[in-house]
């Protein structure tokens, strides 16, 4: 029987420390791959914003083995909290997923109870056959391994999740919460202005509740000075940039060396 590999964002999460990772906006198996390469704790892979479908589960599977080939981890972000679409990405062998646009605490409880064989000491909704995420049956304690190791967080970036956040801190085998700025300047009216003073304070709300209810709190970085500034203020997940970001900051600098102005 196969053993199942830890882990690795749970594992860092779970001691405390900071984990980086970079959003692949190309949705490349190659750049997946050389980001582990570079030593990323995790990829970020966007289906809300953009890419295949997610119900596309040869395409994540695709990233899925570049990520396994380069320890790292693939947090795939999932465009809505259907239980459905929770397990069949599941299934295909994500571990990390960062669900969007919650609103009430019953949301985050069924989706938590999705990715869980039990959870509350009770029956879970995670479905049980043998795919992927199984090894195709032939994986050892499959079904212990993936309640301990599936990391499920979800993004604050609506009015009505940061009205409930401490509800929604409290739901057991939460693995982190996301303090989502962009879709908050929209929710609070002031759509791109993130250092808007209402827009500031409901991320300082989020990031306040979670560090005082000790859940894992996941944020953007602008920069690595912001970044540092965060993992000092309690972020332990932070994006430090994406593929797109980064290309355009190298083709302008080449192009500025050349004597072009962009």
């Amino acid at each position: 029987m196969e053993t199942l590999r830890q882990n690795t964002l749970r594992k860092t999460l779970e001691s405390g420390n900071v984990a980086l990772g970079i959003l692949d906006n190309t949705y490349s198996p190659t750049l997946v791959e050389f980001y582990g390469e570079l030593g990323l704790d995790f990829v970020w892979i966007d289906f809300e914003h953009g890419g295949p479908s997610p119900w596309d589960g040869e395409r994540l599977t695709e990233l899925l083995r570049a990520a396994e080939l380069v320890d790292t981890e693939l947090l795939v972000r999932l465009p809505s909290t259907e239980p459905g679409l929770i397990r069949k990405a599941l299934d295909v062998g994500a571990r990390n997923l960062f669900l969007s646009r919650v609103k009430t605490v019953e949301e985050v409880e069924d989706a938590v109870s999705a990715t869980q064989f039990r959870y509350r000491d009770a029956a879970g909704e995670r479905g049980l056959a043998s795919p992927r995420a199984a090894r195709w049956g032939l994986a050892a304690d499959y079904v212990g391994s993936e309640d301990t190791e599936t990391v499920i967080g979800v993004t604050i970036e609506t009015r009505e999740a940061v009205e409930h956040i401490d509800e929604i801190l409290a739901v057991p085998a939460l693995g982190f919460v996301f303090a989502g700025p962009l879709d908050l300047s929209v929710a609070y009216g002031h759509p791109g202005d993130i250092d808007h003073a209402v827009v500031t304070e409901a991320v300082e709300t989020i990031r306040t509740a979670a560090v005082e209810a000790g859940v894992p709190l996941g944020g953007l970085g602008f920069g690595m000075d912001d970044v540092n500034e965060k993992a000092k203020t309690g972020y332990q997940l932070l994006n430090i940039g994406s593929t797109t970001g980064a290309l355009k900051g190298a083709v302008e600098g080449w192009l500025a060396a050349d004597g072009r102005q962009t």
